[in-house]
């Protein structure tokens, strides 16, 4: 048969099988009846009833982890990079830079770390912590996190959980609240809790992850504060000359508090129990295909996240290896990297890892700025590979299919994968919604599925999850088998779950993962949790999604996030800020609506290389990137690149703001007005732009 022919003729055929399976889209989620408040339910198509444990046997997370290390006992789990030197490096202005040069992964295989786990735990209740009494773990995500986390388990100790960058106000109300005693940190954290130790009522003990530098802090702390203060080496060796006895937990039982990185006011500790979290890494577990000993996992979020935690503690589950980075030194070209280093994805090559949307839109923007940088014949070939891929995805005969698809892979798309080390074969990403832009984008360039989910720390990062083979974009799944999503009304947003052609609601998410409530905050628990009848227990979440006809979820709204202008209209600060921050201009925006104008503006923090190119290009001088975001060339500019993004996403004219302030700087969790997961403060935000907001009124 003539090659040319087959070469047209499968395409085709896959074309047709791809359109007719679309017409028959198979369900993933169907209409379940529940208890509670009236709406629109949903279960996982393969399971009718809520899962609980994927391990026969097993019911709690100490258990689980112990079962790993005796079934995968010589498997590396634990990877931690040495640190060859550090470095300052003098940038133009008179700034300086750290850069670190980092060497090779060096391994601690289950039965170490399973050893490690068992002697920190005797260690502390040697070192006079006691029972029923609370640790906190206030540090960088690393391996001594992870073993801390596993030997308090093992005693039946609750853990703290708090964001390294949390402001003082915060950390002071965290550990006072849970009235911590033992509090474990790195060297950043300790000199933190020494400037707030005048307002820390109950901790007695501070045990300090080993760092280069960190005597000094040490010295200080011993000085200056009446705290036990031990190495968490020492605490190890404790453990070792006189094991205690493990007191396990039981499955009711408070595995974490976990306070929530305050996008609104203080942080709240949610009560996360042993059999929560492991209804949702059950769930996981029916998801995701075939994850075992053979993954390598990267890890860089914050432990002190829900998302990070859980999927750490699914890898371990399944005998694959964690690698630890952190944000600042992921790829070769990351800011904290010394030039020739190999970056985190580079020395560990990783076949999974989880992202939060601002992260991959960072990435889509790297490889893009670097794309349109190089122009010429590569950016060209780089849109022609890009275009024949995503037209293949969306199910056209005329896409890059089969032999097609191998040659862009192998002259375009494998430089852009050996950004994450080339290996990468399923990316998570949660934390909130992630632009159909940038899942397409990732998709494509790094050939491997995006899985999104949808969850919250009240829920244990359970709700739902897209299946690797669902190809769609804009949605996050259908339920996970742990949990049933539920719509309700909300009449007041115009939100009904009788609309056409999709059911719409508040989503209300129950199952055996949704937590206890707030810790001491009883009028707040009442007020988002409810059991029903039938002893489900439902978490109103406060965001509005819709059903699709095949059971999967798309978010659409928050209700927090609507605000009425002057003439009536409604803005959704959200939806407009996800459609905006697609224009390459905007590193981050934050929109404002004040109900008593008839328009919308808003806070742009500038992309710095972007402006600064178009800049150059129009012959504009300015002194510094402070100047040049001051420039009434650089705000038109912008505004109207925001302006064409806002027409393509379909917003409505009085979505689209009529003014903006451009930034000059950066948002980031250590200036306080982002979180550790990078979403926006809005309130701290306002009040720290209040003049130029009110300017733009003016």
């Amino acid at each position: 048969m003539n090659p040319y022919f087959v070469g047209f003729l499968v395409p085709v055929a896959v074309s047709l099988l791809l359109h007719k399976r679309r017409k028959a889209e198979r369900k993933r989620g169907v209409q379940v009846e529940v208890g509670g408040e009236p709406g629109y339910a949903v279960r996982n198509y393969r399971f009718e009833q809520p899962v609980e444990t994927h391990w026969e046997g097993v019911s709690t997370l100490a258990e689980l982890f112990e079962r790993s290390c005796k079934e995968y006992v010589y498997m590396p789990l634990l990877g931690t990079r040495k640190l060859i030197s550090r470095e300052t490096e003098s940038a133009p202005g008179g700034r300086s830079f750290e850069k670190l040069h980092l060497g090779e992964y060096e391994w601690k295989c289950y039965a170490e770390a399973f050893k490690s786990v068992c002697n920190f735990s005797s260690g502390l209740i040697r070192l006079g912590h006691q029972k029923n009494e609370r640790v906190a773990i206030f540090a960088e995500t690393r391996a001594e996190w992870q073993v801390a986390l596993q030997a308090c388990f093992r005693q039946n100790i609750t853990v703290v959980t708090i964001y390294a960058s949390l402001g003082e106000e915060a950390l002071c109300h965290s550990l006072n609240e849970t009235e911590v005693t033992t509090v474990i940190c790195g060297q950043k954290e300790l000199k933190k809790l020494i400037d707030i130790s005048g307002q820390l009522d109950t901790v007695t003990r501070v045990v300090y992850i080993n760092e280069e530098g960190i005597s000094d802090e040490v010295s200080l702390a011993r000085n200056s504060t009446s705290w036990i203060i031990e190495s968490f080496d020492e605490v190890g060796r404790l453990g070792t000359e006189a094991p205690v006895e493990a007191n396990m937990p039981l499955p009711s039982d408070v595995a974490v508090i976990m306070y929530t990185s305050g996008s609104t006011g203080l942080p709240k500790g949610v009560m996360m129990t042993h059999c929560n979290v492991l209804a949702t890494l059950s769930a996981v577990m029916t998801i995701v295909p075939v994850l075992g000993s053979k993954d390598i996992y990267l890890a860089y979020l914050p432990l002190a996240h829900i998302l990070e935690l859980a999927a750490e503690a699914l890898m371990a589950a399944v005998g694959a290896s964690i690698g630890y980075g952190s944000p600042l030194t992921l790829t070769d070209t990351s800011s904290k990297i010394k030039k020739g280093t190999l970056g985190d994805a580079s020395a560990l090559k990783p076949t999974l890892m989880t992202a939060v949307p601002a992260i991959l839109d960072r990435v889509r923007d790297g490889v893009r700025k670097k794309v349109d940088g190089t122009g010429g014949a590569a950016k060209k070939l780089f849109d022609i590979g890009y275009n024949r891929r995503l037209a293949a995805i969306n199910g056209s005969w005329l896409g890059a299919w089969g032999l097609e698809k191998l040659l862009w892979d192998t002259l375009v798309f494998g430089k852009v994968r050996a950004i994450l080390g080339g290996k990468i074969r399923f990316v998570l990403s949660g934390g909130a919604p992630l632009s159909g832009d940038t899942q397409r984008f990732i998709n494509i360039c790094l050939g491997a599925p995006i899985g999104q989910g949808y969850g919250l720390t009240e829920t244990c990062a359970g709700g739902t999850f897209s299946e690797y083979d669902d190809t769609s974009v804009g949605r996050v799944g259908a339920p996970l088998p742990c949990s049933y999503i539920k719509l309700i009304d909300w009449p007041e947003g115009g939100y009904l779950t009788t609309d056409s052609p999709m059911p719409r609601g508040e989503i209300v998410i129950g199952g055996p993962n949704v937590t206890k409530g707030y810790f001491k905050n009883e009028a707040k628990t009442n007020e988002v949790y409810k059991d029903d009848e039938k002893g489900m227990r439902w978490f109103y979440s406060g965001d509005i999604g819709r059903f699709h006809p095949d059971g999967c979820l798309e978010i659409i709204d928050r209700k927090k996030d609507i605000v009425k202008l002057q003439h009536g209209e409604y803005v959704s600060l959200g939806k407009v800020e996800a459609a905006l921050i697609v224009s390459p201009y905007v590193e981050n925006i934050m929109v404002h609506a004040d109900p008593f104008h008839n328009y919308c503006v808003a806070l742009v923090v500038a992309a710095h290389n972007e402006l600064e190119n178009w800049a150059s290009q129009q012959g504009i001088k300015y002194s510094d990137f402070s100047d040049l975001c001051q420039k009434q060339e650089a705000v038109k500019e912008v505004l109207g690149s925001i302006a064409k993004a806002g027409k393509q996403a379909r917003l409505e004219k009085f979505e689209i703001p009529a003014k903006i302030k451009l930034i000059p700087e950066p948002w980031t969790p250590e200036s306080g007005l982002v979180t550790a997961a990078l979403k926006l403060k809005r309130e701290v935000i306002r009040k720290t732009y209040e003049n130029d907001l009110a300017q733009l009124y003016a």
